[in-house]
């Protein structure tokens, strides 16, 4: 018989950690946008996966497509960070002999 990792009341409180992430991230997106928007759509993607692991836990699974949602809040991410890593390789000064 398998443990279950996870208790409702925790991932509850998880949930409310990550709405604050986000609400702080928001309230502050003019301070340096692409990093807030990064944060946000992170905090999304984490919250989604607490509240579809509350669902299976109460067996009431609500979300009828939580991987879309996923893949698209991620993939927003992702490519901030891909340029961001780019443009941190361009400022990178060259080696000199």
């Amino acid at each position: 018989m398998s443990t279950e990792p996870f208790d409702i009341e925790t991932l509850k409180h998880i949930r409310n950690k990550l709405d604050y992430i986000y609400y702080i991230a928001k309230s502050n997106y003019n301070d340096n946008p692409e990093l807030m928007d990064t944060i946000e759509n992170l905090a999304q993607v984490s919250k989604m996966f607490t509240n579809i692991k509350i669902q299976e836990l109460s067996k009431q699974v609500e979300t009828p497509s939580p991987q879309g949602y996923i893949l698209s809040k991620l993939a927003n991410s992702y490519s901030r960070m891909k340029a961001y890593e780019k443009q941190k390789e361009a400022d990178f000064p060259t080696w000199k002999d």
